[in-house]
């Protein structure tokens, strides 16, 4: 069972001087979920190299159980330290593809033609694909066999326009996940803010927040099983 994990390679929070990346607890809580199961993980990105973390997911109130474990886990920093590019990944070296969050893959992973194309072949593989909070940014582009956005007709959820206003930063953004969804004619559902939800359709599975990264971990583990 080999995992993909692809990150996010961008840094900067549009024009407003702040920075941004992957969200920790969204990519330790489902590695750890996939290494404890027996997974073997590989790690991407656009451009290879260390991605950045969100430095906000850094702060005490941010960690975790699963952040706190990585913080000591020196083979995971390493393994973080030199992903893979995403360009030089086999598209025969993975069994499914997990997205972790973070506002990052909204500028980049959306729209990175590497990416897009990875998904469309998982899809045509029958492969099961994951992405949670905002990573199901990168189903902005990929389309279905009969050519119609991936997503139209599936259920799906991401991070909700109420998290983001929460956050403050609708107009930052360069687009919000629950309108992309809705408007590529996604089911898009959500939950609570904040809380955890995660929607399984088939093969494709979308966690809405940070507290969905590990139960939406367990959601692909368990759809790779059937």
């Amino acid at each position: 069972m080999k995992i993909l994990m692809v990150l996010t390679s961008h840094a900067e929070m549009g024009d407003t001087g702040h920075k941004t990346g992957f969200w920790l607890e969204e990519f330790t809580a489902p590695y750890y979920v996939f290494k404890d199961a027996g997974a073997d993980i590989i790690l991407a990105s656009p451009a290879g190299g260390q991605p950045p973390v969100d430095p906000n997911s850094e702060v005490e109130e941010a960690l975790t159980d699963t952040t706190r474990r990585f913080s000591e886990d020196r083979e995971a920093q390493e393994e973080l330290a030199n992903t893979r590019k995403l360009t030089e990944v086999p598209i025969d070296a993975y069994d499914s593809i997990f997205f972790p969050g973070g506002h990052g893959p909204l500028w980049d992973l959306a729209e990175d033609p590497a990416a897009i194309a990875m998904i469309e072949d998982a899809v045509n593989r029958d492969l099961v694909v994951g992405a949670v909070c905002h990573a199901p940014a990168v189903f902005r582009h990929p389309r279905n066999g009969s050519g119609a956005p991936l997503v139209d007709g599936r259920r799906v959820t991401g991070f909700s326009n109420s998290e983001e206003e929460a956050v403050q930063l609708t107009d930052v953004v360069p687009f919000l996940v629950e309108d992309m969804l809705k408007n590529n004619g996604g089911q898009y559902s959500r939950g609570d803010d904040w809380a955890p939800y995660v929607v399984v359709d088939g093969k494709l599975i979308t966690g809405q927040n940070p507290a969905s990264s590990k139960p939406a971990a367990e959601a692909l583990l368990d759809a790779l099983k059937h």
